[in-house]
């Protein structure tokens, strides 16, 4: 949703902007894929609902499910964002705020996310190849999310960004249409 997006950017960036200065990038990053895992929970989304649980005590809660299962203890800074986030309501969007906070991450890095539709499973080498030559082509490096969409007919389809790149069968038929139509 798009109001969820206009409510998460504020936190993402503040995340981000801690991350960075404290050279932490890949822990926050980190963090908050796993809390976001926790928030779209069926059962944590009960509690957050809950009107009577306290913001301390939804708090204390994330915090002690993402200790369960971490490697390691969580900053100060990662516990009082977490503090915040209960306290201003906002833990329902931490799916966005995850994922505004890895685009800026990836900005920052030089990343960009490509998410390639293929007609058929990719083998390692061809994906490689594929990967590869968009680097090259968008003069960055591509992080890659493959999925297999059998509408395409064959070929691929791939989007970077607001560029798309239609080599489907599917799309190319769709072209040939418009350009008899026309």
């Amino acid at each position: 949703m798009a109001e969820n997006v206009t409510l998460a950017r504020p936190y993402a960036e503040a995340a981000y902007q801690l991350a960075k200065a404290g050279n932490a990038l890949a822990a926050w990053s980190d963090l908050l894929s796993r809390l976001s895992a926790v928030a779209v929970r069926p059962e944590m989304e009960e509690c957050i609902g809950n009107p009577s649980l306290s913001p301390a005590q939804l708090t204390q809660l994330c915090l002690e499910v993402i200790a369960a299962d971490a490697k390691s203890g969580l900053s100060a800074d990662q516990q009082n964002f977490v503090r915040v986030l209960a306290e201003s309501d906002r833990l329902i969007v931490l799916p966005e705020i995850a994922e505004l906070f890895n685009d800026l991450k990836h900005g920052h890095e030089g990343v960009k996310d490509a998410e390639i539709s293929s007609a058929f499973a990719l083998d390692d080498a061809t994906l490689k190849t594929l990967v590869a030559d968009l680097e090259r082509k968008f003069e960055c490096k591509i992080q890659a999310t493959v999925k297999v969409d059998a509408e395409l007919i064959g070929g691929v389809r791939i989007a970077v960004g607001d560029e798309v790149i239609d080599a489907s069968v599917r799309g190319k038929l769709a072209a040939m249409a418009i350009a008899l139509k026309n």
